[in-house]
């Protein structure tokens, strides 16, 4: 595996070839393992509600917005409005709250959200493997978990309180997920908390691990960039675009098979290139409020983040076709058999 000291000394150097050389040859993997294909989904939200302080979130405990949980009504709106976009990959996502959107919950919300969407990820609290697995075979293939930073020194200061503040549980969750029987994992690390060169390398011997003892599981990771909360810098996140793009280069170089997620907290011109040297598979139409697509206008609206591309399905659709890029709606279609039915 790359060293540390490798990935410092790419990551700082200046020098344009350098950067084009590594641009290159994450193209050719890419296009190898590949093809010029690209996923789509989508984030639904469902609640709000955290027990978490974590200092760079919009839901965090200490800020002061309306709390609101999608009753199942409401989630049939929500799932109806993105399901007519062609979005057929969702991704469910709430605050952390254990009391409020218990496993339970998640359940329900799960049960109608196979009344439109073919696959189904969430990114929620972290939870006990048995939880996973009830998850799991109720219809989740996804978890999505990012342990933000491997900085423990760091992780603590900016997770002051609750759940999340345990950091060896938020790091055993992805084995636990995996032990479920849960199909696709992602992880990351939030860009802008920490060093990042110690980051990206903790996040690879992660990914390592994972993929070593859990090789059936498919796996993606994400760099998402701090970004402002209505227009309020919670965090200032120092990856500049240059950086960036090295970081999705590399990894694509040392996993030539793992995903590399992109949401829309980036800009259009900057994702529209990332998906030429790297990116697999990118957020659409997206918004990261709850209720945010049908039920509250945009002014009410309390985002998790603010969002940076703000194209509909139909306009990345577009764009990706006069790249030569097939879009992908499904690439997964759950099928009943005796023995699920049984469990």
């Amino acid at each position: 595996m790359i060293t540390l000291t490798q990935i410092k000394q790419i990551l700082t150097d200046h020098n344009p070839n350098t950067t084009e050389n590594l641009a290159l040859e994450s193209a050719k993997i890419t296009r190898q393992f590949f093809g010029r294909t690209i996923s789509l989904y989508a984030p639904l939200y469902l609640s709000n509600f955290c027990s978490s302080y974590c200092t760079y979130c919009g839901f965090h405990s200490h800020n002061r917005i309306q709390r609101i949980k999608l009753s199942v009504e409401e989630m049939h709106k929500e799932m109806s409005y993105v399901a007519k976009t062609g979005i057929e990959n969702i991704l469910l996502l709430t605050g952390e709250s254990y009391n409020v959107t218990p496993t339970s919950y998640l359940k329900e919300a799960v049960d109608v959200t196979k009344n439109y969407f073919t696959s189904i990820s969430l990114e929620v609290h972290p939870m006990d493997t048995d939880e996973y697995r009830e998850l799991y075979l109720n219809g989740v293939d996804g978890i999505t978990v990012y342990q933000e930073t491997y900085d423990r020194e760091r992780y603590q200061e900016v997770h002051v309180s609750g759940v999340k503040s345990n950091y060896d549980y938020r790091y055993a969750t992805p084995e636990r997920a995996a032990k479920a029987g849960i199909r696709q994992i992602s992880l990351g690390i939030l860009l802008g908390l920490s060093d990042v060169t110690e980051d990206l390398y903790a996040l690879y011997q992660h990914l390592c691990y994972m993929e070593k003892n859990y090789p059936g599981v498919e796996y993606s990771v994400s760099f998402p960039r701090l970004r402002t909360i209505k227009g309020r810098e919670f965090a200032i996140c120092d990856i500049d675009d240059i950086t960036f793009i090295k970081i999705i280069c590399l990894t694509r170089i040392h996993f030539p098979r793992v995903g590399i997620n992109l949401s829309t907290r980036e800009s259009p011109k900057l994702r529209d290139h990332a998906i030429e040297f790297g990116v697999t598979k990118i957020s659409a139409g997206s918004n990261t409020s709850v209720g945010g697509y049908t039920l509250k206008p945009e002014e009410d609206q309390d985002p998790q983040f603010d969002i940076e591309d703000k194209r509909s399905v139909a306009e990345i659709v577009q764009m990706l076709k006069e790249k030569n890029f097939d879009p992908v709606f499904t690439d997964w279609r759950p099928i009943g058999n005796e023995l699920t039915e049984r469990r």
